[in-house]
C-alpha cells in the first residue's frame, strides 16, 4: 500500500510560480515511475509530467519549457516546479505512482488557480 500526499497548490496570478510536492509513504514500498496529472473542471485528466527512477522525464506539450519535474528516490518524493503560469493551467493536480507489484496509486489532489 502506497499513500501519496500532494501539497503546494494555491492561487497565483498569471506569470507567477508554484511548486508542488508529492510524498509517498508506506511499508516496503517500491516505486517505478511517478507522474503529475491535472484535471480541469469538465475536462479529462491528462498527464502533465513524468519521471522514472533514472530521472528520465517527459512533459505535455502545453507545459514544456515552463514546468520541471524532479525526484528524490531516497525520499520517494517528487516535485513539480511550475513557472510562468497561465490561466489555462488552472486545475486539480494529482500525483501518480507506478509500483511493480501493486499497480498504480493516486493522491487526493491539490488545487491550482491562476488568475489574469
Amino acid at each position: 500500500q502506497v499513500n501519496l500526499v500532494e501539497s503546494g497548490g494555491g492561487s497565483v496570478q498569471a506569470g507567477g510560480s508554484l511548486r508542488l510536492t508529492c510524498a509517498a509513504s508506506g511499508n516496503d514500498i517500491s516505486i517505478d515511475a511517478m507522474s503529475w496529472y491535472r484535471q480541469a473542471p469538465g475536462k479529462q485528466r491528462i498527464m502533465v509530467a513524468f519521471i522514472n527512477r533514472l530521472g528520465n522525464t517527459d512533459y505535455a506539450d502545453s507545459v514544456k519549457g515552463r514546468f520541471t519535474i524532479s525526484r528524490d528516490n531516497a525520499k520517494n518524493t517528487i516535485w513539480l516546479q511550475m513557472n510562468n503560469l497561465k490561466p489555462e493551467d488552472t486545475a486539480t493536480y494529482y500525483c501518480e505512482a507506478e509500483t511493480p507489484m501493486d499497480g498504480d496509486y493516486w493522491g487526493q489532489g491539490t488545487q491550482v488557480f491562476v488568475s489574469l
